[in-house]
């Protein structure tokens, strides 16, 4: 059973690149403050999830999220579940009951493991260009990106979180899952500039463990770009991979505003 999970909200990137998580930028764009980022948001989630399915979840299963509206700085985030056959249907909402994320938990991802080499290594570029149409096209190889997930990075990150379980500490921790996304992040602001920009979905499916102390690298390409009320959209086709031998852990589509509309009275 997944149980309700409360959470005081943190804007975990308040001095990112992406200045969609600064107040001022924000503001200009009509929202409150700055935004709690989609991958701390899909962090809270996760937490009744994991809690109730443990290491089979976080090796063998998978998840579908939207973040639908913004999540502030300080506000208290409640994720409750209904139980669906094989998974779970999940929300988060805010104090005000309106729905911040919503998706889909499953205890066994479908379909096979990727190859890793189908997804090629591509080097970042020595000075990233700013985000176009052509830099973004569809078969465009993204910038992979690699960390050392070791106990240092892992306790920062799960500190920036407020996460708690123990399966993330100690002896053979496992990596949390918003790590993945955090990653996926990266592709795209691995390969060029763009700011600010929003999260909208991700899907994610598990596929082996990944533990503290390994290699992890993210791998990609854009599926899809397209336009969508005056904003620019980017589908990517992701592969996080571990340790020396490029072990695929997550199969990730991640879903970006790479470009906003001008704000009110640009």
């Amino acid at each position: 059973m997944l149980n309700e999970y409360r959470v005081k909200a943190r804007n975990t990137s308040a001095h990112s690149e992406n200045k969609m998580h600064d107040d001022t930028v924000a503001r200009r764009y009509g929202f409150r403050g700055g935004l709690v980022p989609g991958v701390t948001v899909y962090g809270y989630v996760t937490h009744p999830v994991v809690a109730a399915w443990g290491r089979a979840w976080l090796t063998g299963g998978g998840a579908t999220v939207r973040f639908v509206k913004p999540l502030f700085e300080g506000e208290e985030g409640v994720v409750t579940a209904s139980e669906t056959p094989g998974g779970a249907a999940i929300r988060l909402r805010n104090p005000a009951g309106e729905e911040c994320a919503v998706g889909s938990v499953t205890r066994a991802a479908a379909g096979p493991a990727p190859a890793a080499a189908d997804y090629p290594v591509a080097s970042p570029p020595a000075e990233r260009p700013e985000g176009s149409h052509a830099e973004l096209a569809p078969g465009r190889v993204l910038a992979t990106t690699e960390v050392l997930f070791d106990e240092r990075e892992a306790g920062e990150y799960l500190e920036g979180l407020g996460e708690t379980h123990a399966i993330y500490r100690g002896a053979g921790a496992l990596v949390h899952p918003a790590y993945y996304l955090k990653l996926a992040n990266r592709a795209l602001t691995g390969t060029v500039k763009v700011s600010p920009w929003i999260h909208l979905a991700s899907d994610v499916r598990h596929l082996g463990p990944a533990r503290v102390g390994e290699r992890l690298a993210v791998r990609g390409r854009v599926d899809r770009a397209y336009e969508k009320k005056g904003r620019e959209m980017v589908e990517m086709d992701l592969l996080i991979v571990a340790g020396g031998d490029a072990r695929p852990v997550a199969a990730i589509r991640h879903t970006a505003i790479w470009r906003l509309a001008p704000p009110p009275g640009a």
